[in-house]
């Protein structure tokens, strides 16, 4: 049980941290803006930018150019420049993000009594009234320790069903929140499933099942982005390596180790999340290419693609 804690502890400040120094916590670490894309300079990401678009199985571009929202957590948080990168090339897409590390979903919902790590400007429903997306995608991995406010202290290694119990009350109340904002044309909510949990696997299987149900009940879509980074034959289990794809075959340098014919999606002291740099203090997203981020957004992507237009 100790060992459990500890490695829960690690995990915990790395995922406040958005692949960041795991002292530094939200207070410490401002998160990013909500920012149109407006901006040309060039980032470290965008220089390190995907060849999507060479690839044989790239979506098709829809006949409509979709408006994309991505609100999310640290992993969000990570991704968020490769994933505007590629709605932009592959679908032409007007994309904002505003991910914050350390959240949940609650932090995102108007009006709730507690502290919340997210500003009233950049709530699901605000952000929703101001940019009016097509799509809203929501990449949260599941807050299950007690650092996060809006969660009034509820963990999922307490007795009972109120850790899941919250959380689809939350998911339900974000749901409808942003289809009000949407008026008579809300957007159509894309709800990403999580890779394999290296601590409690079974809370990662429980949290997919809730996504994929408010899906099915409110006319959402499901980006199973998790499955992209787990074993074939073994969808919950996590692993640091697995077997190079074909376009990581045909882009060398997303195939990590090409003699072993595999390819890392975690930095070896980070078994959390997708970017293979640690960075300090301020999250950002991740400086490097990384084939964790890259299977995850291509999924993302795609779903997208499929039902744009």
């Amino acid at each position: 049980m100790r060992e459990r804690w500890i490695v829960g502890a690690l995990l915990a400040g790395l995922l406040l941290g958005a692949c960041g120094d795991p002292a530094s916590g939200p207070e410490a670490s401002p998160p990013a803006r909500a920012t149109p894309d407006t901006s040309t300079a060039p980032t470290s990401t965008t220089r390190q930018r995907p060849a999507a678009s060479a690839s044989p199985d790239a979506p098709d571009a829809p006949s409509k150019a979709p408006t994309v929202l991505y609100l999310g957590d640290s992993l969000a948080m990570e991704n968020q420049e490769v994933l505007g990168d590629l709605l932009r090339d592959q679908l032409d897409a007007r994309y904002t993000s505003a991910p914050y590390s350390g959240t949940t979903l609650c932090d995102y919902l108007e009006g709730g009594a507690d502290r919340s790590l997210v500003p009233t400007a950049d709530k699901a429903a605000a952000l929703v009234r101001s940019l009016r997306p097509d799509f809203v995608v929501l990449q949260f991995w599941g807050n299950s320790w007690g650092y996060t406010p809006c969660m009034g202290g509820i963990t999922y290694d307490k007795p009972g069903k109120t850790y899941f119990e919250r959380y689809e009350a939350d998911m339900k109340r974000l749901t409808d929140q942003i289809s009000a904002a949407g008026g008579a044309h809300p957007p159509t909510l894309v709800w990403v499933l999580q890779g394999p949990d290296p601590m409690t696997p079974d809370r990662v299987k429980g949290v997919n099942a809730l996504y994929e149900e408010r899906a099915r009940a409110s006319g959402g879509l499901v980006a199973d982005a998790g499955k992209t980074v787990s074993p074939a034959s073994a969808r919950n289990t996590w692993v640091q390596y697995l077997p190079c794809t074909s376009y990581e075959h045909e882009h060398p340098e997303y195939c990590t180790q090409p003699g072993l014919d595999r390819t890392a999606l975690h930095h070896d002291k980070d078994p959390l999340h997708f970017c293979l740099k640690l960075t300090t203090t301020t999250p950002k997203p991740c400086p490097v290419r990384s084939p964790g981020i890259l299977r995850i957004t291509r999924e993302i992507t795609r779903v997208i693609a499929a039902n744009a237009g």
